[in-house]
């Protein structure tokens, strides 16, 4: 009896550390399959000269080397990126929370004005793409002709055409595009706060500016931890708006070509170089990987979780 109590009490232990892994499996073979592979081989291709076509030539290091040393439009690109991402996603965080905190306890339009700031996020970037391009028209542009007939301009402004307003069409696009959605995301977190801590506040005579700062503010710093770091994410990997805005490559005097879109170039429109592109996709993984720590280092706080 204690032997066959005992092969039982051993039988359960192995169903109990079976079972785990038998359902957590797929998932661990499919991201091994589907994302880590994909990462190591790529840096693989890296350290190729090859186009897709010929056969894998090992040149080690050397495609890293010209892009640090020589290559002049990955520099433009880590410039227009970080210049754009950083001003359009401090705009865009700062109206999604301060949008945030005047809904917050409003019932009348609530619903409606939500709504109408979410519809650009679900819009595709095709459709968002051409509608800025027909917006920025310098001839028939409806924002020239608005700044037009208000008195501001005399004449329209080659939004598109030239390098110093061209970055800001893209701007205005990815906070118009973007606020919707950050707004729904803080107001989820501010429904976390507690309310003793807002009613005390008023007791204490804490103005809206106060309680806004001293308690809104920290009290949703892992949201805006998470929201920092992944609007950071998204905007280093900008590709399609400008892509689809600017007809030609980067647009005016490559004021707005992106990383990716320096990748997407090189590896598969105009040169096919595989192996060069693979190693501006590593890098960008690697700055990817450094901003998302460094990120959530700053603003997250020693020993704090997103």
């Amino acid at each position: 009896m204690k032997k066959s109590a005992a092969a039982k009490n051993n039988l359960n232990r192995k169903y109990e550390v079976f079972w785990p892994i038998f359902f957590l499996a797929p998932f661990f073979i499919c991201f091994m399959v589907l994302s880590i592979y994909p990462v190591f081989y790529s840096f693989f291709i890296s350290l190729t000269d090859w186009t897709g076509i010929n056969e894998k030539t090992f040149i080690g290091f050397q495609n890293y080397i010209k892009i640090i040393t020589g290559d002049v439009n990955f520099r433009k690109s880590i410039g227009n990126t970080f210049y754009i991402i950083l001003i359009a996603n401090s705009l865009t965080l700062l109206l999604g929370l301060l949008l945030a905190n005047f809904l917050f306890g409003r019932k009348r339009g609530r619903t409606v004005f939500q709504t109408i700031n979410f519809l650009p996020y679900v819009t595709t970037p095709v459709a968002l793409g051409l509608l800025f391009k027909l917006l920025f028209d310098w001839k028939y542009g409806t924002v020239n002709r608005i700044l037009i007939s208000l008195g501001i301009l005399k004449e329209g402004i080659y939004w598109l055409g030239t390098p110093r307003t061209a970055p800001f069409v893209i701007i205005f696009l990815i906070v118009w595009k973007y606020v919707g959605y950050y707004m729904a995301i803080f107001l989820a977190g501010l429904t976390s706060v507690p309310e003793e801590l807002y009613e005390a506040a008023v007791v204490d005579g804490a103005g809206k500016t106060a309680t806004f700062f001293y308690i809104t503010i920290p009290m949703l710093r892992p949201i805006l931890t998470f929201a920092s770091v992944t609007s950071l994410i998204g905007g280093l990997q900008l590709f399609d708006e400008p892509n689809i805005i600017f007809s030609t490559f980067g647009g005016p005097d490559r004021s707005v070509l992106t990383i990716v879109w320096n990748f997407y170039d090189i590896a598969f429109r105009n040169q096919f170089r595989m192996g060069y592109g693979s190693a501006i996709a590593f890098l960008l993984f690697l700055i990817i990987v450094s901003v998302s720590a460094a990120g959530t280092r700053i603003i997250g706080g020693k020993g704090e979780g997103v």
